[in-house]
């Protein structure tokens, strides 16, 4: 198995710890995610794909100023597309 699909498989274990200790993902948790597929220096498709799938998980409610601006940052980044906010 290659280093990115590890990487990737890695981003979603810790995505179910940081949603199973408290039900939310906040920016600190969500930027850990990030540092896992950016720490090669390539972000593949399948790093893409489940932080997508993370970031769809991620509730109204859970969106702070600090978390928009994070959420801002990857769309832009990455292209992926933004939760709508409360």
């Amino acid at each position: 198995m290659s280093k990115e699909n590890r990487d990737f498989l890695e981003m979603a274990f810790q995505s179910v710890q940081c949603f199973g200790n408290d039900g939310r993902l906040d920016a600190t948790e969500l930027a850990k995610i990030i540092a896992i597929a950016e720490r090669d220096g390539v972000t593949d498709p399948n790093e893409l794909r489940v932080l997508g799938n993370i970031i769809a998980r991620i509730r109204p409610d859970e969106i702070d100023a600090s978390m928009k601006a994070q959420l801002a940052g990857i769309a832009s980044k990455y292209g992926i597309k933004m939760p709508e906010t409360a």
